[in-house]
């Protein structure tokens, strides 16, 4: 970050702003453009949606999870396509899912230090343009032609270790876990069973999202967030996968996709997405001092880990209480929970351990933290219905809750995240008077 400014007695990161592009299905509308031009196009709209000036800015904090091999630092990319000052650094970062989060938090983090005073953060992931693989076996061979240290004798030799062909075709890209081999869908159909999670308390749940998300778009509540992106084949002005018209009945119809007989099914699992979503963190006094008006400060925020091989995407019921704990608040204080979608089996089970005497006795050490009411759970749908771009998800999060707090005059609203690795993420938002 930049040379650390002087601090007063208390400085408060605050979210002034956010907007990012519709959230597509991957190999879709938005195949042509890759994570940095997408995140070009999402802080390029927050530049013209907040009016900050570019001399204002400090740094880009980004997240991504599928990150250009040429051109991993994101941040850095989408700050010179922009033509942003040289001095507008950029650092890229990843959590996997919790990636967005994680950037919003370093940057409200370098705020609040006093290392920086405006700062975008937020994160983009393109599905579309994940690089095919391939084996090891292959590259090895290959390296000498690579690198041009295979003559003609040579490269007869390299054909032979190309044999058979099948064990050196490009694989296809498959997220599992590197410890124990296992997808996420495999781990969530896990998690249903082990916390009694329903095939139709599932599909009810997903309806619910759709339903949701439907009607925040209709009431022009996403309109302040989502900016159109031009796209070779036209327009792209709202987030394509939401269906308004789903029931339970029709996703009942759909097959398991992870276990045969299970109980996780396209329909109420997160689609694969293209997209990007920025927001404008500064320090509150700047914020003030040029007439922008704050939306929420981060009060606390939570980053823990748990064994792959247990519950894999368990992390919120443990980061989330642990966020409220450094905030000094309850569950109960909460105005609104938002917690990612990745799988509606997992959200389910997320929220059947917060509420269980002898879970949080066993993994928390404390008594039940609580039940969420349902009407406060992900008001606006989540990444089941509106998609779940890996590194965009967590600043589409804070953007749509930050938001939401100012425009309900409501005061808190608590953020969960699970993600690869056995990692899970908690936030607490505060609106700002």
């Amino acid at each position: 970050m930049a040379q650390k400014r002087p601090t007063t007695s208390r400085r408060r990161a605050v979210i002034v702003g956010g907007a990012r592009t519709p959230f597509v299905k991957a190999f879709g509308p938005f195949m042509q453009l890759d994570t940095i031009a997408l995140g070009v196009r999402a802080v390029r709209g927050l530049l013209e949606r907040t009016g900050i000036s570019r001399s204002e800015l400090d740094a880009i904090v980004w997240g991504g999870v599928i990150l250009p091999p040429g051109s991993p630092n994101v941040a850095r990319e989408i700050a010179l396509d922009l033509g942003l000052p040289a001095s507008v650094e950029g650092m890229t970062v990843t959590r996997a899912c919790a990636s967005g989060l994680q950037a919003i938090t370093c940057a409200a983090a370098a705020i609040e230090r006093g290392d920086a005073d405006v700062i975008i953060a937020g994160g983009s992931d393109s599905t579309s343009n994940a690089q095919l693989v391939l084996p090891t076996k292959a590259t090895h061979a290959l390296a000498p032609l690579a690198f041009g240290k295979a003559g003609p004798a040579e490269v007869l030799q390299v054909l032979s270790q190309l044999m058979p062909i099948t064990e050196v075709l490009p694989q296809r890209p498959r997220i599992a876990e590197r410890s124990t081999g296992q997808v996420m869908g495999e781990a969530a159909e896990e998690m249903a069973g082990r916390n009694g999670i329903a095939r139709e308390a599932q599909d009810a749940f997903a309806v619910a999202s759709h339903h949701r998300a439907a009607a925040a778009i209709a009431s022009g509540r996403f309109d302040s967030e989502v900016i159109p992106v031009e796209t070779r084949s036209g327009l792209v002005a709202t987030d394509q996968m939401v269906r308004g018209d789903t029931s339970v009945e029709k996703l009942s119809k759909l097959r398991a996709v992870f276990k045969k007989g299970g109980t996780l099914t396209a329909g109420n699992s997160s689609p694969l997405t293209d997209g990007a979503a920025a927001v404008l963190v500064m320090n509150e006094e700047k914020a003030r001092a040029l007439g922008l008006t704050p939306l929420a400060a981060l009060k606390s925020w939570s980053y823990v880990g748990v064994d792959p091989a247990d519950q894999l995407l368990m992390g919120p019921a443990l980061a989330v209480p642990k966020a409220l704990e450094r905030a000094g608040l309850q569950l109960s204080d909460m105005d609104f929970v938002d917690i990612h979608e990745a799988f509606a089996a997992q959200v389910l089970s997320v929220m059947k351990m917060m509420a269980s005497e002898a879970f949080c006795r066993e993994r928390l050490g404390r008594a039940a933290v609580g039940e969420v009411d349902p009407g406060r759970l992900n008001v606006h749908g989540g990444s089941v219905a509106i998609g779940h771009p890996f590194g965009a998800t967590g600043a589409r999060m804070v953007m749509t809750m930050a938001n939401e707090l100012a425009l309900s005059h409501k005061r808190y609203a608590a953020l969960g995240i699970c993600a690869a690795g056995g990692l899970g993420a908690g936030a607490v938002l505060e609106r700002v008077d």
